[in-house]
């Protein structure tokens, strides 16, 4: 019998996500109460603490699933490897003793392969995840709409410079539901990964961004050294075939933060 929007075979009644409150966390929570899933939102506001191993054995009672949205937004690959070693080992730990059959994890295109910053930690919590003890689904995506906007949120003078780096960026709304899809269904391991419709320059969609918020301040882009740089600039970001692509354009996107008052609906990858 499947639950609610679930596949053949599984029975999905109560979901939990961490990073609840985050980007996608939070449209995730809102997509599965909209398809009649009973959901347990985990952030710190609620009372658990990845890092800390805090209230996660209650919240983990009862789960037919746990997706985890969670992140951290230091650019350090330091922090971000130290933050995925303590978060992802200790949610899956309780995970396995809460007898969850199955996790969901939200990782990003290029975390396999890009030896960079944040994606060092995204890589380590992959490798955390496909090494533990709770059967498991991972989703590689591209970077959000959003992401142009944080990096002009990071750096407000009047000079942005903005990394030479090719992107396919994905609607996070799109993203959510098909995490919930997967949510709903059995343990995948590594799933096809989800891109946009359309490769966009970073350093174009920064200046997009501007024009919308009516900002004069000058987006230059930069080549990063290394072979991280070069990859970045050459397209190692966007997914070879076979991928899913979704179909919210950034123009479309760029409506949205119009409509809001040229607002940043958000600025987290997470």
């Amino acid at each position: 019998m499947s639950g609610p929007g679930g596949s053949a075979g599984v029975e999905v009644r109560r979901v939990a996500v961490a990073g609840g409150t985050g980007v996608a966390g939070r449209l995730v929570v809102a997509e599965l109460a909209s398809r009649g899933v009973e959901v347990v939102s985990m952030s710190r506001s609620s009372g658990v603490d990845l890092v800390r191993g805090e209230g996660l054995d209650e919240s983990l009672r009862g789960v037919d699933a746990v997706v985890d949205a969670s992140g951290t937004r230091t650019t350090s690959g330091r922090v971000s490897v130290r933050f995925a070693e303590a978060a992802t080992a200790r949610l899956l730990a309780a995970a396995h003793r809460a007898r969850v059959p199955h996790a969901l994890v939200l990782s990003i295109v290029g975390a396999d392969t890009v030896d960079f910053g944040y994606y060092l930690g995204e890589r380590r919590q992959e490798e955390l995840t496909a090494a533990g003890p709770v059967p498991w689904t991972l989703l590689r995506t591209t970077q959000f709409h959003q992401f142009a906007g944080q990096l002009l949120a990071r750096l407000p003078g009047p000079l942005v410079p903005v990394p030479a780096m090719r992107s396919a960026p994905v609607a996070a709304h799109e993203v959510a539901s098909r995490l919930v899809d997967l949510a709903l269904g059995a343990p995948q391991g590594v799933v096809r990964p989800l891109r946009g419709p359309e490769v966009l320059e970073v350093a174009d969609m920064a200046r997009r961004v501007l024009g919308v918020r009516g900002e004069r301040r000058a987006v230059v882009r930069v080549r990063l050294p290394g072979r991280a740089g070069a990859g970045f600039a050459a397209g190692a970001l966007v997914p070879d075939e076979p991928c899913d692509t979704a179909t919210t354009t950034f123009a479309e996107h760029l409506y949205a933060l119009a409509a809001e008052g040229a607002g940043t609906s958000g600025g987290g990858r997470r």
